[in-house]
């Protein structure tokens, strides 16, 4: 539901913007200079930090096939191998780069459907109990981290500027996105839970689950999927991430030849190529749990702003033409906005909130730095 609220005030706002940028792009117009670098270079370090996390994981599955994968060496050779590939179809185009991910949407649905229609002729009906009520803090952090499940979505919006109508088409991918989405977990996680009374000790749920009632053949089959899916989840994040830099670079408020373009394939490798670059010593010095939680809250903060410009793009008269106007969009924004809050109220802030302030001082340093080095060139 939380989602739903805020996917509906994305796919408004998208449909009033054919450039690159997404929440950058809609803060700048929105709020200023100043919040929209905030929110870019937030956004920037979070889809750094969640590849990272992603790519610790890619790594631990790709273990149950070969054990060795974990050792320090080979990590980092596995880690750079899966640079190198996502960094050079993101370079050629970015039709290829969808090309790719499509081919990793197919590849990781497969498995799931295959996971969950199996796996309904197995359920435990005595698995479902629901006698112990979760603490209210307890479930408040746990819809926090499940909502780590169906963020991603905003990355469509980003690269807008290199499709084709994304005014009219983008709105409509969120919502079957989500759908899709939804549908395939609440499967997924009623076979999980049916099926693997260890759902809770385990480290590879699913891969368990489908040991549990399809053998060892199923198993192998959803790590295989699993892993599919993270490679996809990858390519995506360098895409999004390298736009975000590149919209950033092209406003003049990074240095421009960030925002400069390949001459062949017209794609901002300079970009590409510094996301590849910071992201692999950061999957390199960090695991998954630990950017798990700030990639949520940081996230949940950029929502927020899109959601504000909502309104505010339907207050101002000069606003860009929505081409999609959302049902209740108001309604939408406000209790999007009022869930948000709620779920950053129990944030740790010494673990998750600490760092995340740090994160954005240091943007803050660097934007009017850099506004200052302009100024001084300049004259």
């Amino acid at each position: 539901m939380i989602i739903g609220f805020i996917v509906l005030c994305h796919a408004e706002v998208a449909s009033r913007f054919s450039a690159t940028g997404g929440a950058y792009l809609y803060a700048k117009q929105a709020f200023g200079s100043t919040v929209a670098f905030e929110v870019g270079w937030l956004y920037w370090i979070v889809r750094m930090a969640t590849f990272a996390a992603n790519c610790n994981l890619f790594v631990t599955y790709l273990g149950f096939f070969w054990p060795s994968a974990t050792d320090p060496i080979i990590r980092i050779g596995i880690i750079a191998a899966v640079l190198i590939l996502l960094t050079s179809v993101n370079i050629a185009g970015v039709r290829q780069s969808a090309l790719l991910t499509n081919f990793f949407t197919v590849g990781k649905l497969v498995p799931l459907f295959v996971f969950a229609l199996v796996g309904l002729f197995f359920l435990h009906p005595e698995n479902f109990t629901f006698s112990a009520v979760p603490q209210y803090s307890s479930f408040s952090s746990a819809v926090l981290l499940l909502i780590y499940a169906f963020v991603g979505f905003e990355v469509a919006v980003i690269p807008a500027g290199e499709m084709k109508e994304p005014q009219k088409i983008l709105p409509f991918a969120l919502f079957v996105a989500l759908a899709v989405v939804a549908t395939v977990y609440i499967l997924v996680q009623i076979v999980s839970i049916g099926t693997l009374p260890t759902l809770s000790s385990s480290e590879r749920p699913l891969a368990d689950a489908a040991n549990a009632f399809m053998g060892p053949v199923g198993a192998v089959v959803i790590v295989g999927g699993a892993l599919i899916s993270i490679l996809g989840n990858l390519n995506v994040g360098l895409l999004g991430g390298s736009r975000i830099v590149y919209a950033m670079g092209e406003q003049n408020e990074l240095p421009p030849v960030i925002s400069k373009t390949h001459d062949k394939f017209k794609t901002p490798y300079v970009s590409i190529l510094l996301n590849a670059a910071i992201i692999f010593v950061l999957t390199v010095q960090s695991s998954f749990l630990g950017a798990l939680a700030i990639a949520t809250i940081t996230r949940l903060m950029i929502y927020a702003t899109t959601c504000l410009s909502l309104v505010v793009f339907r207050k101002r008269e000069d606003a860009p033409a929505a081409k999609f106007l959302a049902p209740f969009g108001l309604a939408a924004s406000i209790i999007s906005i009022a869930l948000i809050v709620w779920l950053l109220t129990n944030v740790d802030f010494t673990k998750e909130g600490l760092p995340i302030i740090i994160v954005a001082a240091i943007g803050l340093v660097v934007f009017y730095a850099y506004r200052i080095y302009k100024k001084n060139f300049s004259s």
